[in-house]
């Protein structure tokens, strides 16, 4: 695992976004996640498309997780938001999502299992973490190995993403997430956290214990995992003096 510590948001966005970048190519896959995380990479993306230094047209994307029982056309639906912030202005056409509406939820999350399968999975996956240490919808508890699947959010979560509705009880109770086992298939997984609201929860995932008690703690199990922080989120790793050291000492030819 590599943990970056930048300044600030905007700098952990344009170094997210240089990630990305350095993944795309005709057919390459995306991992998207929504929340207020990764909105400075996408907008640094967005804005490298207006200047006309990146194309993703021939790129496609897998959303990482959707509300059960939300209508698409909603303006929460994770859905409508990754176009509303990201893939609408992105030029990024070809993205698929779980079907929150689906009648039938387990045979929708085989049907995306087999989906990410199919497009040869997942290129880069983006992530944020939750104030608890969830990962994607993965929630404490959750097992190492899990798949695509409905899961109820925790009464933390649901408060935390209370500002996107009128009220807590107006976020769905359900939704349909990857699991971390499928997660952990993508060939590179970056995570993005800022601010001193994420610091116990990075903290957890990058030096804690690798437990179902903090789902993000998968990453360190992963062979590619780039953890950006900035110095908000970075404030309570022990570690952190030496992560500096390691980034500003890598070897030219090493990247991303």
């Amino acid at each position: 695992m590599e943990v970056v510590i930048v300044a600030d948001r905007e700098a952990a966005g344009a170094l997210v976004a240089d990630i990305v970048v350095s993944h795309v190519r005709p057919g390459a896959v995306l991992g998207l996640a929504t929340g207020s995380s990764p909105l400075p990479a996408y907008r640094d993306l967005i804005r490298r498309r207006s200047e006309g230094s990146l194309s993703l047209a021939e790129c496609r994307a897998f959303l990482l997780d959707e509300y059960v029982g939300l209508p698409r056309t909603h303006p929460e639906s994770y859905h409508s938001v990754i176009r509303r912030e990201f893939t609408d202005e992105a030029g990024l056409d070809r993205v698929d999502g779980p079907d929150g509406e689906a009648q039938d939820i387990p045979a929708e999350a085989a049907r995306y299992e087999a989906a990410i399968a199919a497009a040869g999975g997942v290129d880069v996956q983006l992530l944020g973490i939750g104030t608890d240490g969830h990962l994607g919808f993965n929630e404490p508890g959750s097992s190492l190995a899990s798949r695509t699947r409905v899961k109820t959010l925790t009464r933390q979560t649901r408060a935390d993403n209370a500002r996107f509705f009128d009220s807590a009880d107006d976020v769905p109770r359900h939704v349909i997430t990857q699991g971390l086992g499928t997660i952990l298939d993508a060939r590179h997984l970056v995570l993005i956290a800022t601010g001193e609201g994420k610091a116990a929860a990075v903290t957890s995932a990058v030096e804690g214990p690798v437990s179902a008690f903090c789902p993000a703690s998968i990453l360190q199990l992963h062979p590619r995992a780039t953890v950006v922080v900035d110095e908000a989120a970075a404030a309570s790793l022990q570690l952190a003096d030496y992560y500096r050291e390691a980034w500003d000492n890598k070897p030219a030819w090493q990247r991303f």
